[in-house]
């Protein structure tokens, strides 16, 4: 028996090495290939390394968590073949007792105790960590999570502007993030770059980001919210600042007025109908229980991460919406080729 627990912790101590070699790999890796990495959300590549210190403890405490798996799977594993080849001499029912057994269940109970209570402490310890930033916030965005997608507010009064399903921030610097929800509970989660939070009706959450390097982070709702859920998806995209600066004045900005006749229609019919749900400022679209597109062509996806964001794939969204995403709170839009038309050329303008 004695054997087989230093073989399971020698096998622990490996696979820990492994993932911390791992981890220096991808601190190493260009930045090119590192971008390229998250950009394609490659599956729990998170496990493997963060991309800021918000992140970095809980990816240990993820290490710890699943050696400690790995320790308690082998031990039974090993327990079980002891006892599935080791016979007793005696077939005495009072056996456990005799030969000591139960001692060796109430040894086993105080050590998963202990063991239970120091992952415990460990918890709370990384949540205490990761609970403020190291030096105060640079940049404060709203995040309010809606079925099934993300709008993000930035400024206040007259410089205050939307997006939606993209948070923009500056990298190298610590950004807080407030979470609301509209509707439901949902769960906010940048594995790259932090743990989870939740977003609760009625309450508002708090949650610091920061990418050490420029970037994209993919971003996921973690709270089952309904049957769209697994497509509520959003982008963190971390600019040098002075990139970040540009990306936000040009946010700042109302949209350009139309200059053809077939753009001028495409503005009329959006208002007419699409008004009530979205916004374009600098027009008469003012509605605010769907995404902002006052700059929509500037995002790189649709739907929350659910389709690219090409001209011929928003007005496919625009009238197929319930094929894309079925259930989403977007109707289809029946539209004659020629309102199509219109409109197609309006929304190309919104950039």
């Amino acid at each position: 028996m004695r054997h087989v627990l230093v073989s399971v912790v020698q096998v622990g101590a490996l696979l820990s090495a492994a993932l911390y070699h791992l981890d220096a790999l991808g601190a190493e890796a260009p930045s090119r290939e590192a971008d390229a990495l998250a950009a394609a959300s490659t599956p729990l590549a998170y496990f493997l390394r963060s991309k800021g210190p918000a992140a970095q403890p809980v990816i240990y405490l993820g290490w710890t968590l699943a050696t400690i798996c790995v320790l308690v799977c082998a031990i039974i594993a090993g327990m079980l073949l002891i006892g599935m080849f080791r016979r007793r001499k005696q077939p005495d029912a009072r056996a456990l007792v005799s030969e000591g057994g139960l001692p060796l269940v109430f040894v086993g109970s105080l050590l998963s105790t202990i063991a239970l209570f120091g992952i415990a402490v460990y918890m709370l310890s990384v949540l205490a960590e990761v609970a403020d930033p190291p030096n105060a916030p640079e940049l404060t965005v709203a995040v309010t999570a809606y079925d099934w997608w993300w709008k993000v507010d930035y400024g206040e009064g007259g410089s205050h502007f939307s997006t939606a399903n993209e948070l923009h921030i500056p990298s190298g610097v610590p950004v807080l993030v407030l979470l609301k929800s509209a509707d439901v509970i949902h769960a906010f989660w940048v594995p790259d770059l932090s743990g989870k939070t939740q977003t609760i009706p009625g309450i508002t959450n708090r949650q610091w980001i920061q990418a050490d390097h420029p970037g994209i982070f993919r971003g996921q709702c973690t709270q089952y919210c309904g049957v769209q859920h697994a497509h509520m998806a959003f982008e963190v995209y971390a600019q040098p600042q002075p990139d970040y600066d540009r990306w936000y004045a040009a946010q700042m900005r109302a949209a350009r007025a139309p200059s053809t006749a077939q753009a001028i229609r495409g503005r009329k019919l959006f208002e007419e109908r699409c008004a009530g749900c979205h916004t374009v400022r600098g027009s008469k679209a003012a509605g605010v229980q769907a995404p902002d597109l006052t700059h929509v062509l500037s995002r790189r996806l649709l739907a929350a991460g659910s389709v690219i964001n090409t001209p011929e794939n928003l007005i496919d969204w625009i009238q197929h919406a319930q094929e894309i995403k079925p259930g989403t709170l977007m109707p289809d839009m029946k539209l004659a080729p020629a309102e199509a038309s219109d409109l197609s050329a309006y929304l190309a303008t919104l950039k």
